[in-house]
């Protein structure tokens, strides 16, 4: 199994259009951060995509990504569902409709915001989608994968992570977008090969974990391996922060691919 980072940024993206500072003015191509996604890949060659951003078209041609198996929703802000209309060449290409899992929440807002999709109509050539509710956090499955929900808050949104194992043992957990999440949820974060959780900035911020706070999590689930994604230009220079972090953590970029 493994995970191709897509995006690793916030809701605007790095570099901030407008935005003088040094880190939106970098050279360095780990700087470049689309908006947050990640595509899990398991020993049958199934594509598990988490979000689907309105980055996406160019994530899956800068990928060469030909088919997808199914979409996992952390929430459904503009920076993680803003891609949806884009599933379009799936559709065509498989034939058959994109399985997209969510909690009620995140499938209420993309039932309204694209509702044209759920609507009865007879337009050819709309997307077609299968919703699936998996709020109690129920595993599933996906190809040669075990998925398990992982319940978090987004400030006072309801938000989902996922654990993801294959049926070689294999196992990442993906969170994102969150700033809360209780000690029975982190459990099923504990003794995974890789974390993936979300670090905006240095500073504290009022709806996601901050750098400190994520290095606190990992410490203390014990992951083999951790990265950090969703990170604001206030993080700084990709370079410069990840030279300070512990063995096992590192900063994601773009395109990063990571074989478990």
């Amino acid at each position: 199994m493994h995970i191709t980072f897509l995006g690793t940024g916030t809701s605007q993206g790095v570099p901030v259009i407008t935005c003088p500072c040094p880190v939106c003015h970098s050279a360095d191509s780990h700087d470049k951060r689309l908006r947050t996604s990640a595509l899990v890949t398991d020993s049958g060659g199934n594509n598990i995509l988490i979000d689907i951003g309105p980055d996406f078209r160019m994530q899956m041609l800068n990928n060469g990504v030909q088919h997808l198996d199914a979409i996992l929703v952390t929430h459904a802000h503009r920076d993680h569902v803003g891609g949806i209309d884009d599933i379009r060449p799936f559709n065509w290409t498989q034939k058959c409709n994109m399985e997209i899992y969510g909690n009620r929440e995140a499938l209420s807002t993309i039932r309204h915001d694209y509702h044209y999709i759920f609507d009865y109509h007879q337009y050819p050539g709309l997307p077609e989608a299968t919703l699936h509710d998996v709020s109690d956090c129920s595993p599933f499955r996906v190809g040669n994968v075990t998925i398990t929900p992982v319940s978090g808050m987004h400030k006072d949104l309801p938000v989902l992570g996922y654990r993801l194992v294959d049926d070689q043992g294999q196992r990442i957990a993906y969170i994102t977008d969150m700033n809360h999440i209780d000690d029975r949820e982190q459990e099923k974060l504990i003794d995974v090969d890789l974390l993936v959780i979300n670090a905006l900035r240095k500073a504290k911020h009022f709806s996601h974990f901050c750098l400190d706070e994520a290095l606190e999590i990992i410490g203390r689930v014990h992951p083999k391996r951790a990265f950090l994604t969703h990170m604001s230009h206030e993080m700084g220079f990709h370079a410069v922060v990840d030279k300070t972090l512990p063995d096992n953590v590192r900063l994601a970029y773009d395109n990063l691919k990571i074989s478990i």
